[in-house]
């Protein structure tokens, strides 16, 4: 699976000129080992707009999008319960694909698409962003080395706000086929693949849901499960859009154990506090450390920046490139989406537990 374009500079085309089009414009625009070649939208009149101020090409037609010989890796951006048909289009097409998350909105049709990616001898990989940052990877080498102890305790927290006006500006918001849920499934999802990413696999899950402040929508709005991990660790997970603060909340992952605690708010540490201490941690609270910073994304969408994304394209770039898996894999991808819906299964069977 090693890119055949020259000096292994992969020409990249971006599916869906919205908003997230936007955001993986400037991340192809900025990294390193691609280049943006083309953009599709079912409107051309996005397609143009987004494609002339990139240099690009623009198609409002997919096959003649996915026909270009020169395209090598596609990035999905269209709305979540809508990744299965253009991602199964671009990887039969012989292209790589990145694909913003969810990877899709049920377990079936991630398989589906992972079948898809191996029949076709290509990449499938999903857009995990708050994975790429220097917070996440200190906290990550923390866990790897063991130096919580006997993990006791992981929970996700993202109290966020979104209006009526948020959910009444597209049609597909909010909506169990194209959302695929709400709070969790759609604004949460990074989180709990960063609380899996770091606590490991989950056991079972017990939850409740609920619409309390928004109108129109099949979804919740907020949510809170009670997690067991497979290490024995316990947690929370709470979601919601309906926790409103003038700044914003930071996302936050916290984890404690026998030996160590640390919680994590967006990219930055509100706790860092180990028995047995490294050099490094003299760094970590020095650089790392919470101040008064808003939440990012958590009253506005639109102020997530796009280095992360960047990071994340140049991974699976140089993940094709040396013929791996990256570490934002489909297989990786998948397993945020089976917590996340089986969270859903509990609380629609009154809190049942469910077992992964």
């Amino acid at each position: 699976m090693v890119s055949t374009s020259q000096n292994n500079v992969m020409k990249f085309g971006i599916i869906g000129a919205g908003m997230i089009g936007h955001f993986h414009a400037k991340a192809i625009t900025a990294m390193t080992g691609g280049t943006l070649h083309s953009v599709f939208d079912l409107r051309q009149e996005a397609a143009d707009k987004l494609a002339h101020e990139y240099g690009a090409k623009a198609f409002s037609n997919i096959a003649e999008f996915l026909a270009e010989p020169e395209l090598e890796i596609v990035t999905v951006g269209t709305p979540s319960g809508a990744h299965l048909d253009p991602t199964l289009a671009a990887l039969k097409a012989g292209k790589h694909a990145i694909v913003e998350k969810p990877l899709e909105i049920t377990i079936p049709r991630i398989d589906e698409l992972m079948s898809a990616a191996e029949e076709n001898g290509k990449t499938l990989a999903a857009v995990l962003n708050r994975r790429f940052h220097p917070g996440m990877d200190a906290f990550k080498k923390a866990t790897d080395e063991g130096r919580f102890g006997t993990l006791a305790s992981a929970s996700a927290y993202i109290k966020w706000y979104r209006d009526q006006a948020y959910y009444d500006s597209a049609g597909w918001r909010g909506t169990w086929a194209l959302d695929g849920g709400g709070a969790l499934m759609n604004q949460s999802i990074h989180t709990v693949d960063a609380l899996i990413y770091l606590a490991g696999p989950v056991k079972s899950v017990q939850a409740t849901t609920v619409c309390l402040a928004h109108e129109r929508i099949e979804v919740e709005d907020h949510c809170v499960a009670i997690i067991e991990f497979e290490n024995g660790a316990r947690g929370v997970i709470e979601a919601s859009t309906c926790t409103w603060s003038k700044d914003g909340h930071p996302a936050r992952v916290q984890l404690a154990g026998t030996d160590g605690s640390a919680f994590l708010a967006d990219e930055a540490f509100e706790i860092w506090d180990f028995r047995d201490e490294k050099p490094e941690d003299i760094e970590i609270k020095s650089t790392l450390m919470k101040g008064q910073e808003a939440g990012l994304g958590a009253n506005d969408p639109t102020a997530i920046n796009f280095h992360q994304h960047q990071r994340n394209f140049e991974e699976v770039v140089a993940a094709i490139n040396e013929g791996r898996q990256p570490s934002t894999s489909a297989t990786e991808a998948r397993k945020s989406v089976e917590v996340i819906t089986a969270i859903y299964e509990s609380a629609q069977n009154n809190g049942k537990k469910i077992l992964l």
